[in-house]
């Protein structure tokens, strides 16, 4: 993607037009004027191109110490934090302090997304007066601009509800003390910019760079699209359909948030990728939607090194580890969830015939990996007893599960070495599209054929057999739910999903397991077990909607008011 990232003039833009104390005030020292950056084309393209810059782009983002550790799905039931002393953004989460300075999710995220909306208002309250050249194309600017801005405030609203709405840049002049916006007012605002992004996406062309049909050239990349507007219009109405937004069940909410999702899959331009185990490791795929251009990861530190990898396998740290709950929720090859007497799940086999997507996010104790066997078990037959190489119980760099994520873990990367790999981070893929027609088509109609054939071509695609015919729609939308949760792994969704589900307090108090692994004579014996405190989590009602930072609401004078119960 052509973003100017590197550029010293780039980085004094930012400086200037995103505000480094206050993002809803202007600061006063402008080392370059904006009557001299959108004069010019080139600068003006380029100061336009870094609101890329402030959308939330990869996996690990939550440390204070470090910019790529810390999941959302540490939040939830999906995984752990192996080392809750460090600065991270992930224990003040679990334990309820939503307010403490550390949790960056809420911190960092509003401040970020108000610096993205500032440098797109910028642009937007100048981009029609540029003198444009053939070389640039200031209405496809001018769309990207609208939908980056409706990203940013998506991000906002999906954590707190109704925001400040800011359709300009403010100046010194203006009143810097503004009330939130209704929840209600941020969704239409939010479809409104997305509305007139694909009106221009949908008619624009420019050159061989960009077409509605092909949309951008490879050197191009990353950027909005038809498919990623209405891909965020779809996400927007689901979260809008669900409980905690739509309290009263109105089948109308969730009849939109269907129509949104049927409309791209009616597009005939996207198809799932044939093999989910290498859905987050290509350059170009007919499933992507849209995602983050970056260039290949290396286990030499990093997200992979420092985060991912354990140093039994050369990395610094595995400390995203996922749950024993997590794992709970594959069901067996067979398609029965291992609840089931009649699965064929087995307490002391616990990872045969599993669902192949097991196999492609999850390591596991006696796994086949980069040419040997994972080892997590404890040997009581040596004096003293010993622990497999892969599990250290007095290391915090080692999982507190005995899992490891294999889903962002390319195997061919390999910790302390130069080996390197591609791991997207995707924004919107086509997968998430069909889950998300179907939960609303069966909220809205029940579990009519259509809601079927849509979660079946995702099973499909994983090697499973289709669901049982004859479900009710409280038990295809307890499917449905499941089949996110799997499907989805790793990948950001599943904080969120429990969120608008409102389903949080039900599910992330729950006690957090893993599993003890113990060698014996003839194999392993596998006991599930709770983890520490220092793993479990606090969650209440209110806990569905973030707070409004504390700093925010001091400096407001009274105006901004905090969501219930903070």
């Amino acid at each position: 993607m052509n973003f100017v990232k590197s550029t010293c003039f780039l980085l004094a833009v930012a400086l200037v037009f995103s505000c480094k104390k206050d993002f809803l005030q202007r600061d006063p020292g402008v080392a370059i004027s904006q009557e001299n950056v959108f004069t010019d084309p080139v600068l003006a393209t380029r100061f336009a191109d870094n609101s890329y810059n402030f959308l939330l782009d990869d996996f690990g983002r939550l440390s204070v110490l470090q910019n790529y550790k810390g999941t959302t799905g540490q939040f939830a039931d999906e995984a752990v934090l192996a080392d809750p002393n460090l600065g991270h953004g992930v224990l003040t989460m679990n334990q309820g302090k939503f307010l403490d300075g550390n949790s960056t999710d809420i911190v960092n995220v509003y401040t970020r997304m108000y610096q993205g909306i500032r440098n797109a208002n910028v642009t937007l309250s100048k981009v029609d007066a540029v003198a444009w050249t053939a070389v640039q194309n200031g209405p496809l600017i001018k769309a990207q601009e609208l939908f980056l801005r409706a990203f940013f405030y998506f991000e906002l609203v999906k954590r707190f509800g109704g925001v400040i709405l800011l359709d300009k840049p403010l100046t010194q002049a203006d009143n810097l003390d503004l009330p939130r916006n209704t929840y209600d007012e941020t969704v239409a605002f939010i479809l409104k910019d997305l509305q007139a992004a694909e009106t221009i996406l949908a008619a624009e062309t420019w050159g061989t760079a960009y077409s509605p049909s092909t949309d951008w050239d490879a050197g191009n990349s990353g950027r909005a699209t038809v498919g990623a507007v209405r891909a965020l219009r779809g996400r927007l109405l689901l979260m809008d359909a669900s409980p905690l937004n739509n309290p009263s069940n109105d089948a109308a909410k969730w009849k939109k948030a269907a129509d949104a999702a049927k409309v791209i899959i009616d597009m005939g331009k996207y198809s799932l990728h044939p093999q989910y185990a290498t859905l987050l490791n290509q350059p170009t795929s007919s499933e992507y939607i849209l995602i983050k251009v970056r260039g290949a990861r290396t286990g030499n530190g990093g997200m992979l090194g420092d985060f991912i990898i354990p140093p039994s396998f050369g990395g610094a740290q595995g400390i995203l580890n996922p749950t024993q709950n997590h794992v709970d929720l594959y069901e067996m090859s067979n398609g029965k969830p291992i609840s089931d007497p009649t699965a064929g799940y087995s307490p002391q086999n616990p990872y045969a015939n599993r669902d192949p997507r097991f196999y492609a996010n999850i390591l596991y104790n006696d796994a086949t990996w980069q040419s040997r066997k994972v080892a997590m078990g404890l040997n009581n037959a040596t004096t003293p007893a010993t622990y497999g190489v892969d599990y250290q119980p007095g290391s915090n760099s080692y999982t507190r599960t005995r899992y490891y994520v294999r889903k962002l873990w390319p195997e061919s990367v390999r910790g302390g070495q130069g080996t390197t790999a591609i791991l997207n981070f995707v924004f919107f893929r086509y997968g998430e599209v069909l889950l998300n027609y179907a939960e609303a088509l069966n909220e809205a109609q029940g579990p009519v054929a259509d809601v079927y054939t849509n979660i079946n071509l995702i099973r499909a695609r994983a090697g499973m057999p289709p669901l049982p015919t004859g479900l009710t729609k409280d038990q295809m939308r307890g499917r449905i739910q499941n089949e996110r949760a799997v499907e989805l792994a790793f990948e950001e969704a599943r904080w969120w999903d429990l969120l608008r589900w409102k389903k949080g307090k039900e599910i992330v108090p729950q006690t957090v397991n893993a599993m003890d692994v113990e060698r014996t004579a003839t194999g392993f014996k596998y006991t599930v077990v709770a983890l520490p405190a220092v793993y479990q989590r606090v969650f209440e009602d209110h806990m569905h909607r973030y707070p409004i930072p504390r700093n925010e609401i001091f400096k407001s004078n009274g105006i901004l008011k905090q969501n219930p119960g903070w």
